[in-house]
């Protein structure tokens, strides 16, 4: 199982300690480094930074929002960032939710998701591959668009630019179980929210039909403290804000997908409670054993243990989302 770093998002302003944190992690023997979106700063453009600061760690964006981009733009800016790193961009997407895709995009979020993001990987390989003009006679990506406000005068292309491989790694941040399996047939990695080894059951239809070399990347939030109630303070505040805040009180799937895994009745408590504008009572309301179970907290013996159940499973890369400098560094001694 292989170590990356999960640098998420910016808050209010650029993150001082991304670069550094990268450079360590590269010198601490991680495998890769992974920058996100919401609505504020964009995955692309801290990644680019980070890549022209280090030189041999592998770069994915978990995840970059399909609703962001059109397929082809998308398919540029990971071809360009691939040529500029020598050859080290891993492109992770992720369709988001209604919230997001129709209140900061400002485009409607599809009504067959499974559809849309079939057609939007279909697309990117596409381009990627340079095999032949881009072609796709989709019911959401159509190339050339064919649509009746159109003019009729578009025709196929193929980039300008040979893009560096052909294969470049595309992974699927999904949750749903039709869409997790989707994900195992079209993409070349998933990249799951949460993952908590003890339940594999939560997953095990969806991942029936696993193939060699197809990568399984969760994220999980690491600190090394004495205090675990204090240290799963920050997962349960992530928790609360993606359960309760992160969709609509009748389409979540962050709540959805707790319920799944066996916490249904405390989902729709926190949802409840945060969207009722009771927001320290809705992190205070995420169960700590859910919390734990996604995360790696506590003291370096805890931590030791609990990675071996990591190990176990189908993960072969954790994202450690940490901005903790000796957390990185006992994660890559435990590792090792």
């Amino acid at each position: 199982m292989r170590l990356g770093l999960a640098l998420g998002y910016w808050g209010r302003s650029p993150s001082a300690d991304h670069v550094p944190l990268a450079q360590e992690a590269e010198r601490l023997g991680y495998h890769s480094v992974w920058t996100a979106e919401s609505w504020g700063s964009d995955a692309f453009t801290p990644l680019t930074w980070i890549a022209a600061q280090t030189s041999r760690i592998k770069l994915g964006t978990a995840v970059a929002q399909m609703a962001a981009r059109s397929p082809t733009t998308t398919a540029m800016h990971a071809l360009t960032l691939d040529h500029l790193s020598g050859g080290r961009m891993m492109l992770g997407l992720g369709l988001s939710g209604p919230q997001v895709v129709e209140g900061w995009y400002g485009r409607p979020f599809p009504k067959s998701p499974l559809t849309a993001t079939r057609e939007y990987v279909d697309v990117v390989r596409q381009v990627l591959r340079r095999e032949a003009p881009v072609e796709l006679d989709g019911r959401f990506h159509s190339h050339p668009y064919r649509g009746p406000d159109g003019t009729g005068l578009g025709k196929p292309l193929k980039s300008i630019t040979h893009p560096l491989r052909a294969e470049l790694p595309v992974l699927l941040g999904a949750e749903g179980p039709k869409n997790i399996a989707q994900t195992t047939r079209i993409a070349d990695g998933w990249l799951p929210l949460y993952w908590s080894p003890t339940r594999p059951q939560a997953y095990e239809a969806s991942l029936a039909d696993l193939r060699d070399g197809f990568l399984v990347a969760p994220m999980a939030r690491a600190h090394v403290c004495d205090d675990l109630t204090e240290g799963l303070l920050p997962v349960k505040a992530m928790l609360g804000f993606y359960i309760g805040g992160m969709g609509h009180a009748a389409r979540n799937f962050h709540a959805d997908l707790m319920a799944r895994m066996g916490f249904e009745e405390e989902a729709r408590r926190v949802q409840e409670l945060f969207l009722a504008g009771r927001r320290e009572e809705a992190v205070l309301a995420v169960p700590d054993a859910f919390a734990d179970e996604i995360s790696l907290v506590g003291p370096r013996e805890r931590i030791a243990e609990r990675l071996e159940l990591w190990r176990k499973g189908p993960v072969t890369d954790l994202l450690v989302l940490s901005s903790d400098p000796h957390t990185l560094r006992v994660l890559a001694e435990l590792n090792s």
